[in-house]
């Protein structure tokens, strides 16, 4: 036996599951993980069971992970599962692009740097605004409308009139909270207070926020905190500190905490993930190669929205009879 989990069902019964080796070291997916709209399988759970990231029940998700952790792969992962679906990618990856501009094709929005990350955001919130007022306009309030036809978000309207459902993906979010002069620190308190409201009121609009980095805490300064608690999903890979597990858990699974800095070098993509139940469990995500990523975000490129609030930054793609200038190498010194 190698190990055996419990689950409380409900009160009075207890689950216990046995597994005779471990699951974890080399993750082989279901080949029929069940999907269903805005929910689909990132990873596998140790006790065998499949991990899924369920936008409508907990809509904003924060990762956390060290260089070479596994952070990258299991947002590929997440991408190529979404890319099959009804959404709207969109995207601020501040590493002139370097992760998320080789998926351009099934992203209707990318941003690789923090000015235009900046006009991105605010775009996405005049966006959400625009929701609301056709939710209000919608909502059949009447008095002989029963209570579970009024609408209240974007799921509650009829399919032909439902905006399609956005998930924001954020590659690094230190990026967009460093500052070194005063017009910069203007740029990142414009950044993070429309990503904290994108947090507190974009769920009814169909926005969802997945957030990575490598630390995310108060040193990134104001508001930060605030954000970082409308983010109920935790996912924390191979950290580098417990200040950095602390980040993540300490306020919702102290018990993860330990967990977390337990993870080994050894195994990349073995990750902690929590919400704010308390509840955790140790995940790992298959290997998805980037060009996987790739070939998955071209095989549905046809299903990428056109979003005419963000159309200033839809990925313009490059020909590939354009030629690359690659920088020649350096010449050798001489003697």
């Amino acid at each position: 036996m190698f190990e055996v989990t419990s689950r409380e069902i409900r009160s009075g019964v207890v689950e216990l599951r046995m597994t005779g080796y471990d699951v974890l070291r080399r993750v082989q997916m279901p080949a029929r993980a069940e999907r269903s709209t805005m929910r689909v399988p990132v990873a596998l759970r140790e006790d065998g069971d499949v991990h899924y990231r369920d936008y409508r029940t907990t809509p904003h998700a924060l990762t956390i992970g060290a260089t070479k952790s596994g952070k990258s792969v299991y947002q590929r992962n997440l991408v190529a599962e979404l890319a099959a679906q009804e959404v709207a990618l969109v995207g601020i990856d501040c590493k002139q692009g370097v992760e998320l501009f080789p998926l351009a094709r099934r992203f209707s929005a990318l941003a690789d740097n923090p000015d235009t990350a900046a006009d991105l955001l605010d775009a996405l919130i005049a966006h959400m605004e625009d929701v609301y007022q056709l939710i209000r306009a919608e909502q059949r309030i009447t008095a002989d409308t029963p209570d579970a036809d009024i609408a209240a978000d974007i799921w509650d309207l009829p399919d032909h009139l439902r905006p399609v459902p956005i998930v924001l993906l954020v590659d690094e979010v230190a990026e967009l909270a460093l500052f070194a002069t005063k017009d910069e620190e203007k740029r990142r308190d414009r950044i993070i207070t429309a990503l904290a409201r994108l947090a507190q009121l974009g769920r009814a609009a169909g926005i969802y926020l997945e957030i990575c980095g490598q630390r995310f805490g108060s040193e990134l300064g104001k508001g930060i905190t605030m954000l970082r608690a409308q983010l109920s999903v935790r996912t924390a890979h191979r950290v580098n500190d417990e200040t950095s597990a602390n980040m993540a858990f300490g306020d919702i699974a102290p018990d993860a905490v330990l967990a977390t800095v337990q993870i080994p070098v050894s195994a990349p993509g073995l990750a902690i993930t929590g919400d704010a139940s308390g509840g955790w469990s140790r995940i790992r995500a298959p290997h998805t190669s980037l060009r996987a990523a790739v070939d998955a975000c071209n095989k549905h490129a046809h299903l990428t929205p056109d979003l005419p609030a963000l159309d200033a930054f839809r990925p313009v793609l490059a020909s590939p009879a354009v030629p690359v200038a690659i920088p020649a190498p350096a010449a050798p010194a001489t003697p």
